[in-house]
């Protein structure tokens, strides 16, 4: 299995509720920048957050990689969510190539419980940060840590 972990792109600092922050002009360029990264992947399905900023990062990346399935909302993969919980979820999956668009510090935490086995390990992930994980089957620490990327270092 291969699980791609994109975090959402730049949002507003403003909205009438942190669910409800939208990408700016800057997120929507990082998200399509970081959706080139993905071409040629066989992505078989992309799960999203229900927040709108990685509801519009997911929806620009299924556009631009054309992938005709639509983004799958999944309650899991909000801020604040139990990465063990990710990986549960994740174990009932049959797709063997998934994109997740979340946030920090989920994102940061999942990759940490993939590829050490606890959630304590520091991986960087700014806006539009993007992880590629490779793994035998979805358990704490049997991942390995193939791509770990983001807008900036693409750009320098």
């Amino acid at each position: 299995m291969k699980i791609w972990v994109l975090r959402h792109g730049q949002a507003e600092a403003m909205a009438s509720s942190d669910e409800q922050r939208a990408l700016t002009e800057q997120g929507r360029e990082e998200a399509l920048l970081m959706a080139a990264q993905l071409i040629g992947e066989p992505v078989d399905a992309i799960l999203a957050s229900p927040y709108r900023r990685a509801q519009e990062t997911a929806q620009l990346v299924q556009a631009q990689l054309q992938i005709r399935r639509g983004v799958s909302t999944v309650a899991w993969l909000t801020p604040d969510d139990d990465p063990r919980q990710v990986l549960n979820f994740l174990a009932e999956r049959s797709e063997t190539t998934l994109l997740l668009v979340s946030h920090q510090p989920l994102v940061s935490q999942l990759i940490s419980l993939l590829v050490e086995g606890s959630r304590n390990g520091h991986y960087p992930m700014p806006t539009a940060g993007l992880a590629c994980i490779e793994l035998d089957l979805p358990a704490a620490g049997l991942g390995h840590l193939r791509v770990l990327t983001s807008p900036a270092h693409l750009r320098s």
